[in-house]
């Protein structure tokens, strides 16, 4: 076996990366990273602390991937390394239950009014697509309903015509799915009203649920208008259908209560029926779960004839970083001094670029956020995957590589949201309002 002792010299970036090409299909172990959609090599992270990161040549970055998500109170806070350390000691796995898993699914039933109970997995992909069978366990029906430019995870049925990665590389769908998996599988555009009655209107009987992101983070940033999941709810209500929100990405990221909360302030009694969650809920850790009410859970193994399983869900290291994530996000005032922050740096970035004379536009919602440079100035934010498409991808190529050179880390790819935590400053936001500027005179 080869040896595994590091070197007494710092490898770069570029050596690392033609050596981990030899050994990992694209040199990644998810495609993004790669940096095929803007160009590079991509920077391998050594370790990070609060708000940023340091690469494997030492240089630090201010970061506003935060691992895709979780990272909501930055790296390495101090509460949560202390619950994970505890949890570790006492075993990392069991296969056997724990009081930690009832402990996080209470905490999240707390925090989600629509979820009566959760079940605990290890990814968004395992919790999408369990979400996505017990849907069509519960209703009897096999038709489902997606949105173009929303992702949910790399399940077959749900792997078509996905933002994110497979935006990226301008792949539809994926290779290796077969036809007769997704022929159930209606794909409608994003809040387009008139294609959601059509498709009710012709197959409402036959669709088992309509699953959506309610903020479309594969998509960069894009909203589901209010009109849009008012009519979701009205229709999936009047044909029984379920309506599932795929929260991974904007559960405890946008709001405490998740997007659903935002939407339930905006549209009086509004509910899905079913929830999604990952990223935040793990702190970091491979965490996911899915919840309903209890009559639709009842239907899964061992209570029901759903199957579902997993030999490392409810993991005890995991479950304890996610409950100390929970209790940290949910002392008073969490949200708003994060959403501040947020809103401070879209409006930072919309600034430097009206000074460049470069038109951009942003919106974010909590800790999330998302910007676009669009074709002319007074272009509103786009509302679906065409509309994302027609915005200038190569200026934010170029943009992207001129924040990394000046110490701030994007996602490298014009259709991922960001994501600002709780550790972020206001020296960080005006630090990096400054970076843009430069990059955008450059």
């Amino acid at each position: 076996m080869p040896s595994t002792t590091p070197s007494s010299t710092p490898a770069t970036n570029e050596a690392l990366f033609a050596r981990a090409q030899r050994v990992i299909p694209g040199g990644v172990n998810s495609p993004v990273r790669a940096f095929r959609a803007v160009g590079g090599t991509p920077r391998f992270i050594a370790r990070a602390d609060g708000a940023y990161m340091w690469d494997a040549e030492g240089k630090k970055y201010i970061d506003y991937i935060g691992s895709w998500g979780p990272m909501i109170l930055g790296h390495g806070h101090p509460a949560v390394l202390d619950a994970v350390h505890k949890a570790a000691a006492d075993g990392f796995s069991f296969g056997a239950p724990t009081e930690r898993e009832i402990e996080l699914a209470e905490a999240i039933i707390a925090l989600v009014p629509s979820v009566e109970q959760v079940r605990l997995v290890s990814s968004g992909t395992e919790a999408g697509m369990s979400a996505l069978r017990l849907a069509r366990g519960y209703t009897g029906r096999n038709k489902i309903i997606k949105f173009e430019g929303c992702y949910h995870g790399h399940a077959d049925a749900l792997l078509v015509k996905a933002g994110s990665g497979l935006a990226t590389f301008g792949h539809p769908t994926s290779a290796g799915v077969p036809a007769d998996v997704v022929k159930h599988t209606l794909v409608l555009e994003y809040n387009n009203l008139a294609q959601l009655d059509e498709a009710f209107a012709a197959q409402g009987s036959e669709i088992a649920c309509v699953m959506i992101e309610p903020i479309a983070g594969n998509m960069n940033f894009v909203r589901a208008s209010v009109p849009f999941v008012k009519r979701l709810r009205e229709l999936c209500t009047q044909h029984g259908a379920l309506l599932i929100f795929d929260e991974v990405m904007t559960g405890f990221r946008v709001a405490l209560g998740g997007a659903q909360s935002v939407y339930a302030k905006l549209i009086p009694g509004f509910k899905p029926d079913m929830s999604v969650f990952g990223k935040v809920i793990g702190g970091g850790m491979p965490l996911a779960a899915f919840g309903a009410s209890r009559e639709v859970m009842s239907r899964l193994a061992p209570l029901g004839p759903v199957y579902q399983a997993g030999t490392l869900s409810g993991n005890p290291v995991a479950t304890a970083c996610g409950l100390a994530t929970l209790k940290e996000i949910s002392r008073p005032g969490f949200y708003e001094a994060l959403a501040a922050k947020t809103r401070s740096l879209v409006k930072g970035l919309e600034g430097a670029a009206r000074d460049a004379g470069v038109p951009l536009v942003g919106d974010s919602e909590g800790g999330m956020f998302g910007f676009f440079f669009v074709a002319q100035p007074g272009d509103g934010l786009p509302q679906n995957y065409p509309s994302v498409m027609a915005t200038d991808q190569a200026r934010f190529n170029r943009f992207f590589h001129g924040m990394l050179d000046r110490g701030v880390y994007l996602a490298p790819a014009l259709y991922e949201a960001g994501f600002v935590s709780a550790a972020h400053s206001a020296d960080d936001i005006a630090a990096t309002s400054r970076a843009a500027g430069d990059a955008l005179r450059a």
